[in-house]
């Protein structure tokens, strides 16, 4: 029978970690054993910490959230955004369960640090209840971190030291200032100078800066062009711009709570933000407009390589948007799956009728379809991240998490947004009022498409990636090793399909490499959503495989749908093909049921 969803009245107030039997699964499988039996109570203690406090803190902050005094009574600046209660307890309880410290310091009792798979997986964790909110600090402030990690040379240690704080009154925020009004996408059109001071010892930075989120963080990364410095990307270097006068220190969390308010003109650095932004959703995350006049800065590491580590930030960046997505999708699905269960119409619960069974199946597909695919572009990226660390060498690595990265979050960031709306329909017309929980979860995903880049942007750099790194070579090579290992009898029809979509992939990867540039860019998109599916059905499958092994034939199922959905041909659309699978296969999918492998064989060989 699987998972009673009836038990709960709506997704809060449980364990989260331990009710989502896909993350259990796909995180599970990235970490190392030893790392994943430190992980694991960790995880389920944010789960429980998220789904019990959180959550309800979130949907308070969604109608009460930050506000910006950027001026004292007497007109002197001080940029003081005030956040309301619930939104402090939040930052201290996630903070404070080392979700950051625990990939960037070696935590007590361990001697060595976590990988960034970690920092995902407890992110995951955390979007159930704040997929784009609070979650956008928090990814900013780990790739803050990681820029420092990379890139700085000691001077900025300090602020390193904070950024990556267990203890959240020693610690900051990070945040990146990229976007100028004229500008957008096109970094390379930045107009915003830094001089250095000679005097001061620090650069300082003039210019507009147009969509900052957490505007009031710390230590903030921005970039800027210094005197002589080429047009275009190749020209900008990056700073680190810190919030309080850097003339006295790294202010921290705890310096700030001491002001009890406002802290005085003096105590700010040398900018004005002008105004928060109106959105749509994310109300949790203050979204503003800043000034940059003669602005205290820090130079991170070399002139003119701002770009360079700007796309660094942006890999963990996009990453943490893709697992937002999951995190959003994953929240849909559990309040979808509660409701159905529960709402009664015509006298059954409404998760007994054919079509609801339908969504809710396919909506479940979705969710394990992004999230393989999410942690298997995250595996690859803290494998070349802890290469890199160690000083050694993952070129094929690189190159092959260089691909899945912006097709992870192009895919994810619209599926997050067609799930939180069905999941809004489900509910009816509650689903549409501010007093429920999809009605943020919409609002929140819609920002998810545009956040690290548009859709059309990610599509240019999957481009990209397979011109100037050759990414195709170990994505070919990884399908293929994977496919030549899937020889379970009840995945062999499926896998011939996938195997058949692979090589129609691979030839049209072929021409686009000799098409005009045009043409290439009109296809990229079609193109990066086509390797998604043809990947992601191998992955599945692969995994399938493994569980098949172990006596469990739930996953094969999952693999089954989804080939059958986004690869399989379907004559009339599938309407004629006598396709029940959502009828007889509801409890397995959608409610983690275990399915005997020989069944699966038995029903392959009836169907033959």
């Amino acid at each position: 029978m699987g998972q009673e969803y009836g038990q709960y009245e709506e997704g809060r107030h449980l364990n989260y970690w331990a009710i989502d039997e896909t993350a259990q699964r796909e995180i599970e499988r990235v970490y190392d054993d030893d790392d994943f039996e430190w992980a694991e109570p960790r995880l389920d203690e944010l789960g429980s910490i998220i789904g019990n406090v959180v959550a309800d803190n979130a949907d308070y902050v969604d109608k009460h959230g930050p506000e910006l005094h950027s001026y004292d009574k007497h007109g002197n600046i001080q940029n003081f955004v005030r956040y309301p209660a619930e939104q402090i307890e939040n930052e201290q309880l996630v903070y404070e369960t080392g979700l950051i410290a625990d990939c960037f310091q070696t935590p007590p009792d361990r001697e060595e640090k976590l990988p960034l798979t970690h920092f995902l997986s407890m992110f995951y964790m955390l979007t159930y209840a704040e997929g784009s909110g609070f979650g956008c600090p928090v990814a900013m402030t780990a790739g803050a971190a990681h820029v420092l990690e990379l890139f700085d040379d000691g001077d900025l240690e300090a602020y390193y030291e904070a950024l990556t704080s267990r203890e959240h009154s020693e610690m900051i925020e990070g945040a990146m200032f990229l976007t100028e009004e004229q500008g957008g996408s096109d970094v390379g059109a930045n107009e915003t100078t830094a001089e250095y001071d000679e005097e001061a010892g620090c650069w300082r930075l003039t210019g507009e800066k147009w969509f900052c989120s957490n505007i009031d963080a710390e230590g903030t990364l921005a970039l800027a062009r210094t005197p002589d410095a080429p047009e275009g990307t190749e020209g900008l270097s990056m700073f680190l711009v810190p919030h309080g006068d850097p003339d006295d220190g790294v202010m921290t969390k705890g310096k700030r709570q001491e002001f009890d308010g406002p802290p005085p003109a003096d105590a700010v650095n040398d900018q004005l933000y002008r105004r928060l932004k109106d959105k749509l959703g994310t109300t949790a995350v203050p979204t503003g407009e800043v000034e940059l006049e003669d602005t205290k800065a820090y130079l991170v590491g070399e002139e003119e390589n701002g770009f360079k580590q700007m796309t660094e930030m942006l890999n963990l960046e996009r990453l943490s948007n893709a697992t937002g997505a999951c995190g959003i999708m994953a929240r849909s699905l559990l309040e979808s799956k509660i409701h159905a269960a529960n709402r009664e119409a015509f006298g059954e619960t409404i998760d007994q009728y054919p079509l609801m069974r339908g969504d809710l199946v396919d909506m479940a597909v979705d969710h394990e379809a992004a999230t393989a695919f999410t942690f298997e572009a995250a595996r690859l990226f803290a494998e070349r991240e802890q290469a890199v660390r160690n000083g050694e060498e993952a070129d094929e690595t690189y190159r092959l998490m260089r691909l899945l990265i912006p097709i992870a979050k192009l895919r994810t960031a619209r599926m997050a947004i067609d799930t939180a709306s069905y999941a809004m329909e489900i509910q009816g017309g509650n689903g549409y009022v501010d007093d429920f929980v999809t009605n943020r979860l919409l609002r929140d995903a819609q920002v998810l498409p545009i956040w690290e880049g548009t859709e059309n942007i990610l599509a240019l750099d999957v481009l990209r990636a397979l011109e100037r790194e050759n990414a195709h070579e170990p994505f070919m090579q990884v399908m293929q090793e994977r496919l030549d290992g899937i020889d379970h009898p009840a995945l062999e029809e499926h896998a011939d399909i996938v195997e058949s979509e692979y090589q129609q992939l691979t030839m049209a990867l072929g021409e686009l490499a000799t098409a005009d540039g045009d043409y290439a860019q009109l296809q990229a998109k079609r193109l990066s959503n086509y390797i998604f599916d043809v990947f992601t059905g191998a992955l599945l499958l692969e995994e399938a495989q493994a569980e098949l092994e172990d006596g469990d034939g739930r996953l094969a199922l999952v693999a089954q749908r989804f080939i059958d959905r986004e690869l399989a041909d379907q004559d009339g659309r599938g309407i004629t093909n006598g396709d029940r699978f959502p009828l007889e296969q509801f409890d397995a999918v959608v409610r983690f049921a275990s399915i005997e492998p020989d069944a699966l064989v038995e029903r392959a060989e009836a169907d033959d």
